[in-house]
């Protein structure tokens, strides 16, 4: 979040004339000051521990009168916010990040814009907006899209129903607004020389819409990459709205989701409740077992939080063990691994209000007392976290088999789960002991995978092992090894 990450220009604090003049860094709910600058600052910390992209939150005026510490009511779409550094800033940014070979992502927003955005303030015509006779909200239930025996109504209530009071909610079968919102993708993105989109809202849209918005794009721009936020429960739900391979009468043509599904009912589970043939780290196996109802699964983002919700280490009841197995899963299984500022060095909060999880990266701004981004600002545990992560994203960084290997995955045996990546230059396997006690694997059952490797490589430790008998696994640990011959 970029008013939460770093102050690198004051003046811009408060913008004369805008209608949120708020700035207190003792709230959770207005503004704090963080800005492109700020992030173009800190771009040798966020290179140093492993990232390769940036997905800011939304970066396009907010000319609310509250909450727009977040971003996500746009007022003027050809705008970008004043209090983040304006248009100059973003470009700037932009191009210090393609200058270090790193790739920007932008938040689009098709779904809703601010109340106080100029086309719903001066509305062309009463059809650019879905109105109801009374405030109506959407149902948040995404079934009846795809549901066979669903009603027209429900169908209505979830694409029609505004997401929440403050943000109209967009009607994209009116052809002028569905225009203006494709053109202004196709600009941003030749403009600012974006790199990717994330879809914010994806199921709420009007999905019809959004095979064209998405077309328009990839004919544009065939290497962009798009992936849609799908926050829905359950494995068919959420291939629905992404390239899949179910016989439905819609399909759509987005590349991607982000994989609600692996984070709720995969990593989560498999940390935090005990094994069991329908429990525990099975779930995890179980849901990626699903990979087959995508088109491409290796295309989707992972991921342990994010901005909506409870931070990761909070999630886990603050164990460390814990943390470094869900680390060490995220940077090495199928797909693309997103991660959220400061779970490296173990931020906490939950979201019940959402501005818990929101607060600032400590050492962004002038006036902390301690400062996170260097090693002297942090405590050991958290210099830890940050050199666990910062070692695992650097060797993925070179990793052929895992950035773009295949993946198989063996049943979990006892609590303990074993994964391969593989291409023909490089194997990496990954054993993780999910169990409070130290579990013997016995290396015979993987000989699809090993055979022809002699020894492995821990890549934190550097130490290696025969690839025979057994290994014991310590309790509640995981471990990366590359295979050799």
């Amino acid at each position: 979040m970029p008013d939460r990450f770093s102050n690198g220009d004051p003046s811009n604090d408060k913008v004369p004339g805008m209608r949120d003049q708020s700035l207190r860094r003792d709230t959770i709910f207005e503004r704090h000051g963080g800005d492109l600058k700020g992030i173009q600052n800190k771009l040798d910390y966020l290179q140093d521990l492993g990232v390769t992209a940036l997905w800011l939150n939304p970066i396009i005026e907010n000319d609310m009168p509250e909450r727009t510490e977040h971003g996500y009511a746009f007022t003027d779409h050809y705008k970008v916010d004043r209090r983040l550094g304006g248009e100059k800033a973003y470009l700037d940014l932009v191009d210090a990040l393609h200058k270090r070979g790193m790739k920007i992502i932008q938040d689009a927003v098709y779904n809703h814009v601010g109340t106080e955005h100029f086309l719903f303030r001066d509305m062309p015509d009463s059809t650019w907006f879905h109105k109801w006779p009374k405030y109506t909200q959407t149902t948040y239930k995404e079934q009846p899209l795809f549901d066979p025996n669903s009603s027209a109504i429900d169908r209505k209530l979830m694409s029609d129903g505004w997401f929440v009071p403050s943000m109209p909610d967009i009607n994209q079968n009116n052809p002028f607004f569905a225009t203006f919102l494709i053109q202004h993708a196709i600009w941003s993105t030749e403009e600012y020389g974006l790199d990717g989109w994330r879809i914010d809202t994806y199921s709420y849209n009007d999905l019809e819409f959004m095979n064209r918005c998405n077309k328009a794009l990839i004919d544009e721009f065939p290497k962009l990459h798009l992936f849609g936020e799908t926050w829905v429960h359950g494995m068919i739900n959420q291939a629905y709205f992404a390239k899949n391979t179910l016989n439905v009468p819609f399909k759509s043509n987005l590349p991607a989701v982000t994989d609600f599904q692996t984070n709720m009912y995969g990593i989560l589970p498999a940390l935090k409740e005990p094994f069991g043939w329908t429990e525990g780290v099975n779930k995890l196996y179980t849901t990626l077992a699903s990979d087959l109802i995508y088109a491409d699964a290796t295309q989707n983002v992972n991921f342990l939080d994010n901005h909506d919700k409870t931070r990761f280490f909070t999630e886990i009841g603050e164990d460390f063990q814990k943390y470094k197995m869900g680390v060490g899963w995220l940077l090495t299984t199928r797909g693309i691994p997103q991660w959220y500022y400061g779970t490296e060095i173990l931020m906490k909060g939950a979201t019940n209000p959402d501005g818990w999880v929101r607060l600032d990266f400590l050492g962004g701004w002038k006036e902390d007392k301690v400062n996170k981004f260097t090693k002297e600002g942090r405590t050991p545990q958290e210099d830890s976290a940050y050199n666990w992560v910062r070692t695992i994203a650097n060797f993925r960084k070179n990793s052929s088999a895992i950035k773009t290997g295949k993946f198989m995955q063996y049943v979990p045996e006892d609590g303990v789960y074993t994964y391969f990546r593989y291409n023909g230059k490089q194997t990496v396997m990954i054993v993780m002991n999910t169990m409070p006690a130290e579990k013997t694997i016995n290396l015979d059952r993987f000989n699809e995978r090993t055979k022809g490797f002699s020894s492995a490589k821990n890549i934190f430790t550097s130490e290696g092992v025969q690839l025979n008998g057994s290994w014991k696994i310590p309790a509640k640990t995981i471990w990366i090894m590359e295979l050799s011959k």
